[in-house]
């Protein structure tokens, strides 16, 4: 039997029943702080967006919500929507969980990628070319 979703004691349910100052209480100090500073215009227009794709996949159309906004913290509303988030090259899809609640975005959509280097040895760089072989 699966365990069931628990965030700080509250079921998913209950958390998706919850006001938004209600939940934002649950949250850390660093999220709590910058939700209760209130939503900048971008995160507002992302989270419309992201309600009106709910509405639209309830209705049974499949919606991807495309954002820059990597600073926005992840709300129950949220829950169960493929978000693309830039990456700073291009857009990395992120199907939202509830496990990912009070987390941020640009959390979920690395900005580097790891360094796989070349082969060593001869060729490998410009002066090597040069070398003798045996």
């Amino acid at each position: 039997m699966p365990r069931e979703f628990t965030y700080r004691g509250y079921t998913f349910e209950q958390l998706q029943s919850m006001s938004m100052d209600e939940f934002i209480n649950l949250l850390p100090s660093r999220q709590r702080r910058s939700l209760h500073r209130g939503l900048p215009p971008e995160q507002r227009t992302l989270l419309e967006k992201a309600r009106e794709a709910k509405e639209e996949i309830r209705k049974g159309n499949n919606v991807i919500v495309k954002t820059h906004v990597r600073d926005m913290i992840i709300l129950p509303e949220m829950v169960g929507l493929t978000i693309l988030v830039h990456n700073g090259k291009d857009f990395v899809p992120i199907e939202v969980k509830p496990e990912m609640m009070g987390h941020y975005l640009g959390e979920f959509s690395i900005t580097n990628r790891p360094v796989k280097h070349g082969t060593p040895g001869i060729g490998s760089s410009r002066s090597s070319m040069y070398v003798p072989l045996k």
